[in-house]
């Protein structure tokens, strides 16, 4: 699975570890997390994420 890096902040997106503490499981893969979701660091949208290369 992809990992997703945040333009705004660099945070990374990795779907084996997922992010619990908003109720996004491990194992789920980017195009699966909620449209809702935002980045935990500095909350930019889902949209602000671009695949790692």
């Amino acid at each position: 699975m992809d990992k997703y890096i945040c333009t705004v902040c660099g945070y990374v997106y990795d779907p084996q570890k997922g992010d619990p503490d908003d109720d996004v499981a491990p194992g789920t893969p980017f195009d699966k997390v909620p449209d809702s979701w935002v980045c935990p660091v500095c909350g930019a949208s889902k949209d602000q994420f671009e695949k790692e290369e």
